[in-house]
């Protein structure tokens, strides 16, 4: 039996459907080999990073240590970042706190922002410390605000942190390739790096809830038994109820 002859247009057809089946396939496998490698350093970095906080509390153990040994008094490094939140709304808000709360990205009740400690920015905040709540965030804290409720400003768009290809979309060129997934950020905000500044713009305020079991009396300090003012490292258990 005589076979039928493929018609020149079906035969190029085939060809070119073949053509574009291989070329979709070598672009699969080199995306697929290409984000393998980014996984593996991302894990690179996270580990590096973890190496360092494990290195820093070590140092730090060892000259208190070293001061106990001695008979002296060891003073721990200050801190160099704060999580300020803002636990009153604009009723009585006299207008330069307002204007310091707005240059501190803290426009609505229970946002969060991370703050680089300075004598400029410790003044800011003690002259709207009835407003807010704020003290020296931990690693842990930090790793999940930025986890749980990170966000990312890119072209006007509140972009959540869902994957590290977000952050690097967003922060790569600005850190010049410092900061390209979630632990980078992380480690900018917690260790207030050389990026800090880019970082902590880039990441839209904290929207957080009402604490667990409400707030006690907004109107007195901490120290007093109410809620406003510096915390230090009880921050971090006022947080974790607000996540």
């Amino acid at each position: 039996m005589a076979r039928v002859p493929v018609p020149e247009n079906q035969k190029k057809a085939q060809a070119a459907a073949a053509k574009a089946g291989a070329k979709a396939t070598k672009a699969g496998a080199e995306k697929a080999e290409d984000l393998c490698a980014k996984r593996r350093l991302y894990m690179k970095k996270a580990v590096a990073h973890a190496k360092q906080y494990k290195a820093e509390a070590n140092a730090v153990k060892a000259m208190a240590a070293t001061a106990a040994k001695e008979g002296n008094f060891f003073a721990e490094p200050g801190a160099k970042v704060a999580f300020v939140v803002r636990i009153r709304g604009i009723n009585d808000l006299a207008p330069k706190p307002r204007k310091i709360l707005q240059l501190l990205r803290l426009r609505q009740i229970h946002n969060g922002v991370f703050v680089k400690l300075n004598k400029a920015t410790i003044n800011m905040l003690r002259r709207v410390e009835a407003y807010i709540a704020w003290g020296y965030p931990s690693e842990k804290t930090v790793r999940a605000l930025v986890y749980k409720r990170g966000y990312l400003n890119i072209k006007g768009n509140r972009i959540p942190i869902s994957e590290n290809e977000v952050v690097q979309e967003a922060l790569e060129k600005k850190t010049k390739g410092t900061v390209i997934c979630a632990e980078d950020v992380v480690n900018e905000l917690f260790t207030c790096g050389d990026n800090f500044s880019q970082v902590a713009h880039a990441c839209w305020p904290f929207k957080l809830t009402t604490p667990n079991g409400g707030l006690k009396y907004k109107n007195s300090h901490f120290v007093e038994g109410g809620d406003y003012g510096n915390r230090e490292n009880l921050i971090n258990a006022f947080v974790a109820k607000m996540l």
